[in-house]
């Protein structure tokens, strides 16, 4: 390729201009309540307990901050992202994540839902509210995707055709819940659902490859993916390349900001030197993101 990846991120506007692109479509990016996010950043402060690999956060900054790095990265659009580990915290968390979509414009205001009595009416209420994504994680709340209490949420969301950006795969660790059957059978009840799975499946990347193909809205994320933390400890077949090249308008690019390991650049550079073209790469830094939510240059 002629355009060579950014060597840090000073140098990640160019790269994207390069490119020809606007700027970054980052679909997997999290900005939470303060008190949520200090114990968040406290268990990857103990990652070497958890993951047995140190796992320093990078982007460990104050919110103005970190809202500064992102837009001089040239991020042009980005969620927020939460999610519970317990009943009775989602409605609370979709009532932060608006507040502060409103007051940012380059934020896709966020939503989050746990199966209990209660999904279904604060999912239509945060639809209602103008949530635009969806943020789901299985191994944090361990819970089933295909628990009963949440059929009528996943049918409203298959309805409405919201991406719902879902950490589904068994790492950086196992879950009950985790893995590709319950995402397969899922999938099955409600074919229609706009998936986004998260860090492209890792480490089953091989059948998240299989659900992406099959169905026409599932998505993949490209968050932590191929760079040199994730190759240590979850290393992608290459022989797997040509089925993400031929995926190449199914693919968006996601980072885990603020909580990853390296700088934002690296993110970058490791998808291209998967080396699957400037096309495919220009789709996924920009035009799918772009078109899943509706972001204009």
């Amino acid at each position: 390729m002629s355009v060579p990846p950014p060597v840090d991120d000073a140098d990640v506007p160019r790269y994207w201009r390069e490119l020809g692109l606007p700027g970054l479509v980052d679909v997997h990016v999290h900005f939470l309540p303060a008190r949520v996010q200090a114990k968040v950043w406290q268990y990857f402060a103990e990652a070497e307990t958890h993951y047995g690999a140190p796992w320093p956060v990078t982007y460990a900054l104050p919110v103005e901050e970190r809202l500064a790095v992102l837009a001089a990265l040239g991020v042009r659009a980005f969620p927020t992202l939460p999610y519970p580990h317990r009943p009775g915290m989602a409605a609370w968390l979709n009532d932060e994540a608006a507040a502060f979509a409103a007051e940012h414009p380059a934020v896709l205001q966020s939503a989050t839902f746990f199966p209990e009595p209660a999904a279904a009416a604060y999912v239509a209420e945060a639809l209602d509210a103008g949530a635009r994504v969806f943020k789901v994680h299985v191994q944090v709340g361990s819970f089933d995707p295909r628990d009963p209490l949440l059929d009528a949420v996943w049918a409203r969301l298959a309805e409405t055709g919201t991406p719902v950006v879902i950490h589904c795969g068994s790492g950086p660790l196992r879950g009950e819940h985790t893995g590709p059957a319950p995402m397969a059978g899922l999938l099955e009840r409600h074919p229609r659902l706009q998936l986004v799975i998260a860090h492209l499946g890792m480490p089953e990347y091989a059948a998240f490859l299989d659900l992406t193909e099959r169905y026409e809205r599932v998505h993949l994320d490209t968050t932590m993916f191929a760079t040199d933390f994730t190759e240590r400890l979850m290393p992608f077949d290459r022989a797997l390349l040509p089925r993400l090249a031929a995926l190449r308008d199914k693919v968006v690019l996601g980072s885990d900001f603020p909580a990853i390991p390296y700088p934002y650049a690296h993110q970058l550079a490791a998808l291209h030197r998967l080396d699957l073209g400037e096309e495919w790469l220009r789709a996924v830094l920009w035009s799918n993101g772009a078109r899943l939510f509706g972001v204009t240059a």
